[in-house]
């Protein structure tokens, strides 16, 4: 029987048991004590390298990341550490009716399913706009604690608020399609300032020359000697440009490690931080709501005998 001890998983894990870290996941989903133990030690581990995938529904990312991860396993070694071996997360929707999830992404990976090498799990957003789960950072955490030396974070796609993504990866790959929309379109989903790889996926349909030619207007606007995003064709079904999009993941990488990927990472972590605490806080709000104290100053509210910032700052003072 697998232990329920988060010391106990994660050496189990690292020994190659994907039993134990199939639970550490969970935990890390779960929240509650096991998702604090969990938390404590994976961030004493190594951070993994995190490339996010993210578009539009029907874009194609599920298949890029499939390809994608045979690309990785042909490379070799990601990194100095020596590992191989390649994590995917696939975050999916989950129903604001029933809290279910789809988690059908798997479905597109079955060539990888057998391989010690690759771990692919899917998470429900919870209904957290934006697409991500809170989980999601803890989640690639537990894996580069186990030796994961790179993860591949594919999202659902659900609109402007999908640029959270940029808030957990290091290289963020955009996913469009030929005849996507014109580079106003581009610039009002956000697109411009968390891409630093736009792929035009499907290239193989017409529309590919006026879909670059918009992207590479937006880029100009928006030019300020940072890092340029590249632009790279593919068709996932076939493969085709699947090493390009490898070798542009590895430019951006240099790219951070010669100008601080340790800074970049540092912002990541602030982010992090940021909704950890305003998770903790909404759950302190929510506690004083349900309290004596609350009635009572909603009653003088009613009463006209106080006012909500006065109510406030009073429950704050007694909690």
């Amino acid at each position: 029987m697998i232990s329920r001890d988060p010391d106990i998983l994660f050496d189990a894990a690292r020994a190659g048991s994907r039993t134990a870290l199939a639970r550490l996941l969970t935990y890390a989903e779960s929240g509650g004590e096991n998702q604090r133990a969990t938390a404590a030690r994976a961030y004493r581990g190594s951070s993994p390298y995190v490339v996010g995938l993210t578009g539009a529904p029907g874009a194609g990312k599920s298949t890029l990341t499939d390809r994608l991860i045979s690309e990785t396993l042909a490379r070799g070694p990601f990194d100095d550490t020596g590992s191989t071996a390649v994590a995917v997360l696939c975050v999916d929707p989950s129903s604001p009716f029933s809290g279910g999830a789809i988690l059908g992404d798997r479905i597109r990976m079955q060539e990888h399913a057998t391989n010690d090498d690759v771990f692919i799990r899917s998470l429900a957003t919870r209904g957290h706009l934006g697409g991500l789960s809170l989980a999601v950072p803890d989640a690639t955490r537990v894996l580069g604690a186990v030796g994961f030396a790179v993860v591949l974070v594919e999202t659902v796609g659900v609109g402007q608020m999908e640029v959270e993504i940029a808030s957990t990866a290091d290289t963020t790959v955009v996913v469009v399609n030929p005849g996507w929309g014109d580079a106003m379109q581009a610039s009002k989903a956000g697109l411009l300032e968390i891409a630093d790889i736009f792929v035009i996926n499907k290239a193989d349909r017409p529309g590919v020359r006026e879909t670059r030619r918009d992207l590479e207007q937006m880029l100009d606007l928006g030019a300020d000697g940072r890092w340029r995003p590249t632009i790279v064709e593919t068709v996932a079904s076939t493969g085709a440009g699947t090493p390009e999009l490898y070798e542009a993941i590895e430019a951006h990488r240099r790219h951070l490690e010669a100008g601080g990927l340790e800074v970049a990472r540092r912002e990541r972590v602030r982010a992090e931080l940021d909704k950890v605490l305003a998770l903790i806080l909404r759950s302190r709000v929510a506690d004083l709501a349900r309290g004596v104290a609350y009635e009572s100053q909603l009653d003088a509210l009613v009463a006209g005998e106080t006012d909500p910032y006065r109510a406030a700052e009073a429950l704050l003072e007694s909690a």
